[in-house]
């Protein structure tokens, strides 16, 4: 269940950067395949770390923390894929 929330806000976070940075957007399906890559590897981190759902159990705190960790890295890597695609434009 975490990683689905990661998924999801990780896709919702690389759309949203793309539409804050308009230098950034690659379009709806870039935005979205990077945000889900970014988010689940978000979420994969906070729950290495402990953040996220401790022994199978789902709280609101939990929730807000894979939601947050999955829309900051989605967000970061749709950051890191647009940087790379207009380098290498230039």
């Amino acid at each position: 269940m975490e990683l689905i929330i990661g998924l999801l806000s990780g896709a919702i976070g690389g759309n949203a950067a793309g539409k804050i940075i308009g230098k950034l957007d690659q379009g709806t399906l870039i935005n979205s395949i990077s945000g889900i890559v970014g988010g689940g590897l978000g979420a994969t981190i906070l729950g290495g770390l402990g953040a996220g759902a401790a022994g199978g159990g789902m709280d609101i705190g939990s929730i807000i923390s894979q939601i947050a960790g999955g829309g900051v890295g989605g967000g970061v890597l749709l950051a890191i894929v647009g940087v790379v695609k207009n380098m290498m434009a230039k």
